[in-house]
């Protein structure tokens, strides 16, 4: 080791090369991967991964589950799978108990009304959305990692199952429907929207089963953003008829939101006064108390509960003037008390559910994921993504036995819980006894609350999620990428649907991706004069080039849709072959240079390889070794290396061509070319 990092230096001034190196440098030898795993014990934890590699997946995942039988394997995983046994024991009793209650009541007031409008939204009864705004809080309590999220309903997630709902139980044509086909009718929409639940509670399971918290990643920022704020306009334009007191048909499919705003215009003549009154009233209260709160957040002690006191106010003043019989004004009606019997739903509507299910999960993890993770980054605590998706797989599926449907983490809310002081999930037990108190209690109080004034709550509800739209200019200086990506996705959620444009959102930004990875060229490198330092020849002119020697970095993953860019990158540079297909490449090769010797390709940037990738690597070996030119790889993490060793690459190359950094391997290659001693090394320490 000590003759390994033991300074050099040249001999004689005629043994010096005809490169500037910087003052004082210590020079080594050049290192190769076989040499670095032999001084490092790389060696032994290659064969390990190798090893590890070839065991068969389930004996491995058999293997962790034994170790987890022992005694400290299942406490381990008793505090993994049941998080308050984690923070409740470190639970600052004095400091945390009081904000985490006026956090937990404030939140439970909005719950109330908040829950009653989402149900509509999902054409399923009010008293539904209490069911939803209580058993899902109670297990994520139990079960969640995100210490600040507030669970529930989700204007997103009723709007995406009330269109699946009126899909699978479509209102009949002739309307006019009595009291007992009406309950035929609501009890069939709250059979179908559990079973929706349940089936997106069961591929949350059965993704947590799988260890796929990684699939969040998939809905980027960009597509949430605009996946929420084009729902929250369906959700605006889907509440105009309840505004304005009309009796129409909920539109579903493509251009559901065009067809709605056409029924709407066709009958605004047959409208009511006394709804449109109400209406605008309502929005009259809310939208400035919204602003209030968001304004004056720093300095109000909990925010204002704008949406409790309009259903006060408005349940009174329907009493007082009993505008359901006169004006024919919609109301709640009777909240049935208590909870309902528990019933498994009906299984046989899983396969017609399932194509519903899929997207109503996928937002349902990417949104709470991703709230729960900015609220941990900002508060300094981490968040299990795999626990996440059984905290939610779970509140899904076992809710679902008592007639609630999809729910997940909400925007509003959890800013609310956030503003009002909550500091763990303990508020959620303070926001269910809220609920709790009305299911029991007070639910007559609310028979008389007009339902234009839950259609009102619905869309200032909406007012974040519209305030998206407000960070386009920024994203369009950051990332035209990303700023497509949102825009794609936004058109195809206006114009067709919120499952469609998720699905296309999706694609998009995944192709996006993609094409970026096929658009990187082969860039070749120089040494910067009086440094070790190897940089791109076109940054500088300045760059030292060796006659007969090419380093080429490729920063880029090498799969079967990179390989033929990389074929063609390499056949330019290196001069095999060139054909009429090759790449527009800045700068023709020089006709008259010294033709190369030795290429150093440099790895560092391909952070994977497949098949088809590994092979090209192989083919260029050989062509390579026919046109007499000495091929070194650089910087090949250990999964490349292995892909490119199962390709058979050690049949072209021998492990001396391998090396642990670029300076390694040119240093190697300029003692090929001989342009130092034998006995002089050109890579610093």
């Amino acid at each position: 080791m000590s003759g390994l990092l033991g300074a050099r230096t040249c001999s004689s001034p005629g043994e010096a090369s005809d490169l500037n190196f910087p003052l004082g440098a210590k020079l080594r030898e050049p290192l190769t991967q076989a040499r670095f795993q032999q001084l490092f014990g790389g060696a032994e934890q290659a064969q390990e991964l190798l090893a590890e590699s070839r065991r068969p997946g389930l004996c491995g995942l058999w293997r962790r589950r034994a170790r987890a039988c022992s005694g400290p394997g299942a406490w381990r995983l008793l505090l993994a799978r049941l998080p308050p046994l984690r923070w409740l024991p470190e639970y600052r009793w004095r400091a945390w108990l009081l904000g985490d209650a006026v956090a937990g009541v404030t939140v439970g007031v909005v719950h109330v009304p908040q829950g009653m409008a989402f149900a509509l939204l999902t054409s399923v009864p009010p008293v539904f959305g209490l069911y939803t705004s209580f058993f899902p809080i109670l297990i994520y309590t139990l079960l969640g990692t995100g210490r600040h999220l507030s669970t529930g309903t989700f204007a997103v997630l009723s709007l995406m199952t009330g269109s699946a709902v009126e899909r699978l139980v479509p209102e009949p044509l002739e309307g006019n429907l009595s009291g007992i086909e009406r309950e035929q009718l609501d009890a069939q929409r709250v059979g179908a929207a559990a079973a929706l639940a349940f089936g997106s509670g069961a591929l949350m399971l059965g993704m947590f089963a799988l260890q796929l918290g990684v699939l969040s990643t998939l809905l980027s920022e960009p597509v949430v953003k605009a996946l929420t704020s084009g729902a929250a306009l369906h959700v605006l334009v889907s509440q105009l008829p309840s505004l304005v007191g009309l009796r129409l048909p909920r539109q579903i499919g493509c251009f559901a939101l065009f067809k709605t705003l056409a029924a709407v215009l066709t009958a605004l003549p047959q409208s009511s006064p006394a709804e449109l009154t109400i209406s605008a009233l309502s929005l009259a209260l809310l939208v400035p108390v919204k602003e209030l709160n968001v304004r004056f957040r720093d300095r109000l002690p909990t925010p204002i509960p704008g949406e409790i006191v309009m259903v006060l106010l408005a349940s009174v003043l329907c009493f007082a003037s009993s505008l359901d019989t006169r004006y024919d004004v919609q109301i709640v009606g009777l909240l049935p008390g208590g909870f309902p019997q528990p019933l498994l739903p009906n299984l046989s509507e899983l396969p017609r559910i399932l194509g519903d299910s899929l997207p109503i999960a996928l937002v349902t993890f990417a949104v709470s994921a991703s709230l729960a993770s900015i609220y941990a980054d900002k508060y300094s605590y981490t968040v299990d993504s795999n626990q996440e998706l059984l905290a939610h797989g779970a509140s899904n599926l076992i809710s679902s036995l008592f007639s609630c449907f999809p729910n997940s983490a909400t925007l509003a809310t959890t800013s609310l819980l956030v503003d009002a002081g909550g500091n763990t999930q303990l508020a959620g037990l303070f926001s269910c006894m809220v609920v709790l108190s009305v299911l029991l209690w007070l639910g007559p109080f609310f028979y008389y609350l007009p339902k234009a004034v839950l259609a009102c709550i619905n869309i200032s509800s909406m007012r974040q999620m519209f305030f998206q739209m407000q960070e386009l200019p920024q994203l369009w200086r950051i990332s035209r990428m990303d700023f497509a990506v949102w825009m794609v996705t936004w058109v195809s959620v206006v114009t067709l649907s919120v499952d469609l444009g998720l699905a296309i959102g999706v694609v998009f930004s995944m192709m996006t991706v993609v094409c970026r990875t096929q658009r990187v060229q082969c860039v070749a490198l120089g040494l910067a004069e009086g440094t070790e330092l190897y940089r791109p020849l076109k940054e500088s002119h300045k760059l030292l080039q060796v006659p007969g020697l090419c380093i080429l970095s490729y920063p880029t993953p090498l799969y079967f849709g990179t390989r033929g860019q990389f074929r063609h990158h390499l056949e330019w540079h290196l001069g095999l072959g060139r054909g009429k297909e090759t790449p527009k490449i800045e700068g023709p090769p020089d006709a008259g240079a010294e033709p190369v010797r030795v290429v150093v390709l440099d790895c560092g940037g391909v952070t994977f390889a497949d098949a088809a990738g590994a092979r090209e690597v192989v083919q260029l070996a050989s062509r390579c070794q026919d046109a007499g030119i000495h091929l070194l790889l650089a910087q090949c993490n250990a999964s490349v290396l292995r892909t490119l060793t199962q390709a058979g690459l050690l049949d072209r190359v021998t492990p001396e061509q391998l090396f642990v950094s670029v300076q390694d391997a040119a240093a190697h290659a300029l003692e090929r070319l001989e342009l130092t001693g034998p006995k002089t090394c050109t890579v610093w320490v």
